[in-house]
């Protein structure tokens, strides 16, 4: 597990660098945001990508098959490079809040994902 971890920590860092930012939006309306995460932890994301995107993405479609993760089988958004908000502390975040049901690769790829306001 640690060799996956420290193998997506150097390809995700070596995207970050490599691959020109460019905005993502959903190919289709997204469903307006939650106002609370019931199926974890709120996250603060870097980016989010649909499923469609996530295929399209040979990087993102890497990481995620490092992690065991089939891109068919993904609902929800994408969330890459991801950190816990603490909302009861009156936490914000600069990127996209978004609620997953899967942050178990410690934040670097989280998986079904939706928005949700702070």
């Amino acid at each position: 597990m640690q060799y996956k971890l420290a193998l997506v920590s150097a390809a995700l860092a070596t995207f970050a660098l490599a691959a020109p930012q460019a905005a993502t939006a959903p190919a289709t309306a997204p469903a307006p945001p939650a106002k609370t995460c019931t199926t974890g932890s709120v996250q603060c994301c870097q980016s989010t990508q649909t499923a469609s995107e996530a295929a399209a993405d040979p990087i993102t479609k890497s990481l995620l098959g490092l992690v065991g993760v089939t891109v068919g089988d993904v609902t929800g958004l994408v969330g890459l490079t991801c950190s816990g908000v603490n909302v009861a502390g009156g936490g914000t975040c600069d990127a996209q809040a978004v609620c997953c049901k899967d942050n178990s690769t410690g934040g670097l790829i989280s998986v079904g994902c939706a928005p949700v306001t702070l």
